[in-house]
Formats: structure tokens, C-alpha cells, sequence
């Protein structure tokens, strides 16, 4: 709260026409001070030295220690110091309401107020008080009244009792009137300035926000435009994210610790910002407001040395956008008059930062839209296509009752099984069963994607996050948001990456490397894995807590030879498929071919069933499929517990081996042969100890 104060100078004995009460005036040099005045207020625009001037002046006729103007504000309903004249005080309280200052009692009633002894006033103990401090024992208040509005006081202070007189009084309201023109004139002339200035402020903001579609320079623009007219060090524009019941700062200029940060989410509970957003009107904060608020935020606020805020809401009609917050490291709070400027200036922004925010979300899903016609584009390329799953076994069928029953829900799916039972397929089941299925089903093998570079592929990456890294990429789990991600190989993760991938899956939110933006995504993860992952959660390669998450809904598919039924059934389709394909007319599967291939073990289980029947279409010249039989009697489906099972598929592999000369990958190598993977022919190697050389 301030007090009016009198602006104090030294005391001059009485030399001039009024020697006391009771003494008249002599008119020549009446007339004379009357001229001076009339200078004095033609040559001055400016408050401050308008007050000057007449201090020099009126000294020469009225005995007074100090000179004060004392405007009424009428917004407020208070007397407030505008300016003074002479030696300042040491208090900065300026302000005061009328009924408890004597230049506010003066104003009312547009009669002279004085005070004859302050020591003996007992109307105005504040005002006195503070004047009793600097020595002053007598005030005389005369009414500032412009032939348009009543203004508020002249305030004069003397160091003596009873300084006064009547002629005094007399003498200076005859002088008021010119110089209430006067100071009538200087606040419409500053009043007009700050229009002015303001007005320019949002012409510049207009032209900023016409110029500039980067929001980054749009908002560099803006915060230069507005310190140019309300001084601060600090602006930032808090954007509200309804899905985390927060903000996002999106953009910042402030030069200072570090602690506050782009994309930095702060609540909206105890934030400046989210006090002005749920108020819908501006507020005002000071050192003290900051402290109360008792959050990170203002925390931060404080460290970084914010002294004072003013913060305002951004709103497109009744939709609220967030917040735009200016700070200062020191000077005086922010006015009520700033408080309005800035919402001015924020109705005008709010349009573009909607426009900036729905241009860079149509710009995000324009790159998701174009990674997903890639992905989908390589889908076409590298799909089976599969029409649905084929067999009629009890075991089949008793995983797709698994499928129907896990697929509406939202949990997590764990598929387990042999390589070549076609994980893929029955998570593509899970899928198109949910209600996930308009949306889209992304895949990943997690165990073809180097190390290095399978953060990038699950989270995406900025620009220069790494080298190499000359784009933005999306990230699997961002095209697959409200959609299906299908992890391959779940097993082949590392350690290091399944912190990040726990976090997405109990958070639903990550970075993308090289950001600090927290995204949020909604994704159902099926994963599949041919590794027993509770032996690696034992040996310590796998985390216990991500396999839990992982294994909501396990569901194991069983190998081909453990459901033979389903032999026929694929072969026929497979048969259909390959025909249309190559243009051949194969109608049937002879009965010695189509009993090779039900007796067969299938190591490689449907893969390398499909990759046998493709190689059998491309030999085969007439209707009835060409089905190399001595290839598929080394191994043959063994009944539960049968010890030839590893002797016969020791035989496949060596036989395989020397019909390749030993290569293991490529499309001729045994691996393909066998229809399996390199790595898992290796592995199976291993197993059975086979090594070059052997016969």
C-alpha cells in the first residue's frame, strides 16, 4: 500500500510578498508569479518537471518545505503520489485511500484542507506519521479541479507550526486552476503516448504474426515487440495438454540458469500460468505470491531470480489454449495497466499459436502418414499373405479360442513357439479381432535391427540427435499409436533399451532421442519371442519386471508336428497360392507325395512346409504337384517320447549342408532349404554338434 508524500527541499525563510497570516498581497508581484506560472506551465509536457519548475516558483511567495502532486486514481478509488518536487523521502509507500488522506479528504469535498500541527492531527495517522518522520509540522492541500474532471491536490509541507495563513491559502488556489490545466493537459497528452505506444505494440504484433508461420520465430518476434513497450526478462508460452492435465512449455526466451526448459511439462496446479488459465483473466505475482504457491515450478521461478510474473490467459473463443507468462529479474511489479497490454497482446496471439499448433500437428501426422505408406508400402512387399490361419487340429484351435478370447481387451499378449508357427499371424488375429483393427498394426523384429539402432527404430529420433541422424524419424510406437505394435524377438532387446521400453509400457509416454518432449501414446504391444525368457530373467538378461508386464496373456503356439491334421490343409493352400502365382494349372497332390509331406517332423514347422511346397510348384510341370518324397524320410513325426527325433534332424541338417557345399544363408543356402532362419540353423548346429567335415 503507498502513501501521498510531499516532495521535500530546505527550508527558506519567508522573503517573499506573504510574510504570514493576515498579510496581503501586493498585485504587481501577484501578477508577476501569475506570469511565472503561466511559463512554467506552457513550457513543460512532463509532470515531473512541471513540479520543478513551480516549486522554484511558488517558494518566492508561499513559505513551503515541500511540494507534492496527489493524483485520485479512480480505478482504483485510492490517492496515489504521481510525482514531487524537492528532496525525496526515504519510504516508498505511495499510496493511500481517500477517506485517510488528507489530500484525499481535500479532493471530496474541492475544499482547501490544512493542517495546522500534525502533532495534534489525529485524522490521518498513516499520512502524518510519515511527514513526522522528515520533520514536517504543518500541510496545506488545495483542490486540482480542470474545468473537465476533478484531478486530486497540490500537497505543500512546512517545517513549521501554523505556516499558512489565509492569504497563502488564497494565493495558491488562485493559482490552481492554471496549473490544474496544465497537469489536465500532460496526463491526456501521456495518456494519448501510451495509446500510442500500445497501439503500435499490437500493429508490430500483427505484422509478426502475418510474417511468421515457424512459431519459434513468431514467438522471438513477439517477445522483442513486447519489451520494447512493457520491460521484462522473461516470457514464455505454456501450452495446455488435456490428456496429461498439464502444460507443455512450448516456447521460451529467457537468458538465464537453465532450470526452466522448453517441452517442460508444469502442472496447472500452482503455476502462474495455470492460475491465470483456470481464473480466465490475468494475475499478477510478486516474490512473496511465487513463494506461496509452494510448487516445483514457482521453485524454479524463484532460483532462476524471478521477481515478479504477470500472466494471462490464451483463449480462440471459448476454447483455452494455455498461458503467456512475462517475468522481470528485478524493478517494480507489474501495473494493472501491463496486466492489460499483455492481454490485449494475448487475444492477438492466441489465433496464431492455435494456427502454429494445428500447423505443426498436421506437419507431425503428415511425417506419420508418410513413414506409415513406407512402412506399409515394405509390408506389401515382404508380406506372406496369409488369408487366415489355416488348420482344423484340436491344438490350433484351442489358441484361437485363446485369440478370441484376450483380443477385445487391451493387454498385453505374450507369444511363444518354435520358429515358423506363425507368431506373426496369430498377433495379426489378435488384432483384426480388437477394436484397435481400424487402426494400424506395425511390426518389428527386434533381433534384425542392430543394437545401436533400435532405440531410433522404437522411439524415433530429432534431427542431429546422433551422427547420421540428417532427418526427424518417427518412431515405431508412434505410428503404431492407438494401434498394434508387434514385437519379433522381444527376447533379442538388450538390457540397456528395456528400461525405456518398461517406461512406455506401464507410463505410456517416452522421448524421442535428441528431444526432451515427453509424447504420450496409446499402444497395445503383443510381443513374441522363440527364447525362454524366464531362463534369461534368471540368468539376469532379461528384466524380471519388463517380462511381467510383457506375459499378461501368454499364449503358446504349438509346432506343426505336434497338430499333423493341419498338414493338408496347408499343403492345399499353399498349392493355391503358388499356382496363381507362377500362372500353373496344379489341381491335385499325389497320395505317395501327400504322405511324405503328413509324416515329415517339419523342423522349420509352417515356414519351411511353405517354402517346400513353393519349391515342389516350381518343378512341377503338369496338374499333379511334383513332390520330392526322398527328401522328407529322414525324419518323421515321432510319437511322445521317440529318441530318433535329434538322430533324424541331424540328418536333414547334414543333408541340407552338403547339398548347399556348406553355405548356410542367402536363398539357395541350407537354411532356406530347411525353411529356417540363419541364426536358428547355427543354433541347431550347435545343439546336435555338427561341423564342417563331417560325412
Amino acid at each position: 500500500m503507498e502513501h501521498e508524500l510531499e516532495a521535500t527541499g530546505d527550508a527558506s525563510p519567508k522573503t517573499g510578498p506573504i510574510a504570514g497570516r493576515g498579510t496581503s498581497v501586493v498585485d504587481p508581484e501577484l501578477h508577476r508569479t501569475l506570469l511565472d506560472v503561466l511559463r512554467a506551465v506552457a513550457s513543460h509536457r512532463d509532470l515531473p518537471s512541471l513540479l520543478r519548475e513551480l516549486f522554484d516558483v511558488l517558494r518566492r511567495m508561499v513559505p513551503f518545505a515541500r511540494v507534492a502532486l496527489v493524483l485520485h486514481d479512480p480505478g482504483r478509488d485510492v490517492m496515489r503520489l504521481l510525482t514531487l518536487a524537492g528532496q525525496p523521502l526515504g519510504p516508498d509507500v505511495l499510496e493511500l485511500p481517500v477517506a485517510e488522506s488528507p489530500a484525499g479528504v481535500a479532493w471530496q469535498t474541492q475544499r482547501p484542507l490544512v493542517l495546522e500541527n500534525i502533532d495534534r492531527e489525529t485524522r490521518f495517522s498513516a499520512a502524518t506519521e510519515i511527514m513526522r518522520a522528515d520533520g514536517i509540522k504543518s500541510l496545506c492541500n488545495i483542490p486540482l479541479t480542470s474545468p473537465l474532471r476533478r484531478l486530486g491536490t497540490l500537497s505543500f509541507g512546512s517545517r513549521d507550526d501554523h505556516a499558512f495563513s489565509d492569504a497563502d491559502v488564497d494565493f495558491l488556489q488562485q493559482l490552481t486552476s492554471q496549473i490544474a490545466l496544465a497537469v489536465d493537459n500532460t496526463l491526456h497528452h501521456e495518456q494519448l503516448a501510451s495509446e500510442r505506444d500500445r497501439l503500435q505494440l499490437l500493429l508490430e504484433v500483427n505484422n509478426a504474426l502475418v510474417s511468421n508461420l515457424d512459431r519459434r520465430t513468431l514467438f522471438g518476434e513477439i517477445a522483442s515487440c513486447l519489451r520494447r513497450v512493457v520491460p521484462h526478462d522473461y516470457t514464455s508460452v505454456a501450452v495446455y495438454d488435456a490428456e496429461r492435465g498439464g502444460f507443455d512449455m512450448r516456447a521460451l526466451e529467457f537468458a538465464g540458469k537453465g532450470l526452466i526448459k522448453e517441452n517442460m511439462f508444469v502442472p496447472v496446479e500452482g503455476s502462474p500460468a495455470g492460475l491465470a488459465f483456470t481464473a480466465r483473466e490475468p494475475r499478477r505475482f510478486e516474490r512473496t505470491d511465487l513463494a506461496m504457491l509452494r510448487s516445483e515450478i514457482a521453485g524454479l521461478l524463484l532460483a532462476e531470480g524471478i521477481q515478479a510474473m504477470c500472466s494471462v490467459p490464451l483463449a480462440v473463443r471459448d476454447r483455452r489454449l494455455g498461458a503467456l507468462c512475462i517475468g522481470r529479474l528485478g524493478g517494480e511489479p507489474f501495473s494493472v495497466a501491463d496486466a492489460e497490454l499483455l492481454a490485449a497482446v494475448a487475444k492477438q496471439v492466441a489465433f496464431p499459436v492455435d494456427n502454429a499448433l494445428a500447423f505443426q500437428e498436421i506437419a507431425e501426422l503428415k511425417d506419420k502418414l508418410a513413414a506409415e505408406k513406407v512402412y506399409l508400402e515394405d509390408e506389401i512387399r515382404t508380406e506372406y499373405d496369409f488369408e487366415e490361419i489355416i488348420g482344423q487340429s484340436s491344438a490350433l484351435k484351442r489358441v484361437l479360442h485363446q485369440v478370441e478370447t484376450v483380443a477385445p481387451t487391451d493387454a498385453a499378449v505374450l507369444i511363444g513357439g518354435e520358429t515358423g508357427t506363425g507368431k506373426e499371424l496369430i498377433a495379426r488375429a489378435i488384432h483384426q479381432l480388437s477394436q484397435r483393427r481400424e487402426r494400424t498394426f506395425v511390426k518389428l523384429n527386434c533381433a534384425a535391427i542392430p543394437t545401436g539402432l533400435l532405440e531410433s527404430e522404437l522411439f524415433g529420433h530429432e534431427r542431429g540427435a546422433f551422427t547420421g541422424a540428417i532427418a526427424q524419424r518417427v518412431g515405431r510406437f508412434e505410428l503404431a499409436d492407438r494401434g498394434t505394435l508387434f514385437l519379433d524377438e522381444v527376447g533379442d532387446i538388450p538390457p540397456e533399451l528395456q528400461p525405456k521400453l518398461l517406461r512406455v509400457l506401464q507410463e505410456k509416454e517416452f522421448e524421442r532421442l535428441g528431444s526432451t518432449r515427453t509424447r504420450q501414446v496409446d499402444v497395445r504391444v503383443i510381443a513374441a519371442t522363440n527364447r525362454n525368457l524366464e531362463e534369461m530373467v534368471a540368468a539376469g538378461t532379461f528384466r524380471r519386471d519388463l517380462y511381467y508386464r510383457l506375459n499378461v496373456f501368454p499364449v503358446t503356439i504349438p509346432p506343426l508336428r505336434e497338430r499333423p491334421e493341419d498338414i493338408a490343409p496347408l499343403v492345399h493352400h499353399f498349392v493355391q497360392k503358388f499356382a496363381r502365382r507362377m500362372n500353373k494349372r496344379i489341381e491335385t497332390v499325389s497320395a505317395d507325395g501327400m504322405a511324405a509331406l503328413s509324416r515329415y517332423a517339419w523342423p522349420g514347422n509352417v515356414r519351411e512346409l511353405e517354402n517346400a511346397i513353393e519349391r515342389a510348384a516350381i518343378l512341377t510341370n503338369g496338374p499333379v504337384l511334383r513332390v520330392p518324397a526322398s527328401e522328407f524320410r529322414a525324419r518323421v513325426i515321432a510319437s511322445p517320447g521317440d529318441e530318433t527325433l535329434e538322430v533324424t534332424e541331424r540328418e536333414a541338417i547334414l543333408r541340407a549342408l552338403h547339398a548347399t557345399n556348406w553355405v548356410l544363408g542367402g536363398p539357395n543356402g541350407a537354411a532356406a532349404r530347411l525353411g529356417l532362419k540363419r541364426t536358428t540353423l547355427q543354433a541347431r548346429m550347435r545343439k546336435l554338434g555338427i561341423r564342417r567335415g563331417l560325412p
